[in-house]
């Protein structure tokens, strides 16, 4: 059976719990709940949980480090025996360039100016690993990046992300077992 990992992008502390930018570990929580993964424990630089989901060995990842240095909970991740980016981990990252409520999967690319992201591919010195980008509503001319994605959501925009977290549980596990490219056909738009 071999390991997928998925890891939600966020910061640590109870006052970035509602912003735009812990969207990741909104999802990665729901994972847990959805599937009945025991409570998340800190290992190192990220709070870890896993189980089996069908036929995947699935370890749940948040890293414990603020954004910019989510790199950092990939290091013992990445010298697992085994590990390929490319087809084993699954990045879930607050998209500010989206509505909210849309979705995206991607097999690859960029950063498109997301720090966290930008530490992700630092750390495994590749671009190639899959994300899936989950709007969090496009910044207003004007508004500072950084000011905008770390603000609390309003609570309209709140409930269509968190009405989408079943959802993306569906999302992820077709992800798991039929991939990027079936997951990007299925659910990419929503």
């Amino acid at each position: 059976m071999r390991l997928k990992i998925v890891l939600g992008l966020g910061n640590p502390g109870p006052e970035y719990d509602a912003s735009r930018h812990n969207v990741g570990w909104w999802v990665v929580d729901r994972l847990a709940y959805d599937w009945g993964f025991d409570s998340f424990e800190r290992d190192g630089r990220a709070f870890l949980t896993e189980g089996d989901v069908g036929e995947s060995r699935v370890k749940l990842v948040k890293p414990a480090t603020y954004m910019n240095r989510s790199g950092l909970a990939m290091r013992p991740l990445k010298a697992m025996e085994d590990f390929n980016a490319s087809e084993d981990l699954l990045v879930i990252v607050d998209d500010a360039a989206l509505d909210v409520g849309r979705v995206r999967f991607r097999p690859e690319g960029g950063a498109g100016g997301h720090n966290g992201l930008k530490s992700i591919s630092g750390a495994l010195q590749s671009n190639e690993y899959a994300r899936l980008r989950v709007g969090v509503g496009i910044k207003p001319e004007g508004e500072d990046l950084a000011d905008w994605v770390l603000a609390e959501m309003p609570h309209t925009d709140e409930e269509v992300v968190v009405g989408l977290l079943p959802g993306l549980t569906e999302a992820v596990e077709h992800w798991l077992l039929e991939g990027t490219e079936a997951a990007m056909n299925r659910f990419n738009g929503c």
